[in-house]
């Protein structure tokens, strides 16, 4: 009994560990396109006048990797504002 005392420490951590391994989502990355080749990181950025914009038009303002293929997270014109 005392050992189980003992080691309820290590338990407890390793518990902790786990559930900040299993209850965190990593974030998605987000990628602008600028033209046909070029893209633009913009993951945890809030779009406004200083980072870029997506005007309603029916295309792919951002996506999910830097690539045409990849899943579009939001519509629009990407329009860059970060220069």
């Amino acid at each position: 009994m005392k050992t189980l005392f003992k080691r309820l420490p290590a338990f407890a951590f390793v518990l902790a560990a786990f559930a900040a391994f299993a209850f965190t989502s990593p974030q998605v990355s987000e990628w602008g396109q600028i033209d046909e080749t070029t893209f633009v990181n913009v993951t945890g950025l809030t779009p406004g006048p200083s980072t870029y914009q997506c005007d309603s038009d029916p295309q792919a303002c951002t996506r999910s990797a830097a690539n045409d293929s990849a899943p579009v997270i939001k519509q629009g014109l990407f329009i860059n504002n970060m220069d």
